[in-house]
């Protein structure tokens, strides 16, 4: 499920898989991404870059479209993947930068940039 909150520009995104489950937040007002793996009990920071990452607007344009069509075939298709590397639990400069949303969703856990 994905719910847009346009004023506070957030997009909370909930994929519901067994196994595979995850939260993901894009925070465009600060400016990253975050993903929780429920299977890894880890979560992923990225910075957003317009290049790559639709817009606010754009993301619940696609979501409409997916959910009427049900088939979208876009150049907007985001895909990520995340190599190991080292980890490291956050600490409040962090969630100042990262904002609360994030913050409220990967407190706790090893944070990978």
């Amino acid at each position: 499920t994905m719910t847009i909150h346009s004023e506070e520009h957030i997009v909370d995104v909930h994929v519901r898989s067994g196994v595979y489950s995850s939260d993901t937040i894009f925070d465009y007002r600060h400016g990253y991404i975050a993903t929780r793996l429920f299977s890894r009990n880890a979560c992923f920071i990225m910075k957003i870059k317009k290049e790559y990452i639709p817009e606010l607007q754009e993301i619940g344009r696609l979501a409409f479209e997916r959910q009427t069509m049900k088939n979208v075939y876009s150049p907007n298709n985001v895909w990520v993947q995340f190599q190991d590397g080292s980890s490291r639990l956050g600490h409040l400069k962090d969630w100042v930068l990262y904002g609360k949303h994030i913050e409220n969703l990967c407190t706790g856990l090893p944070l990978y940039e």
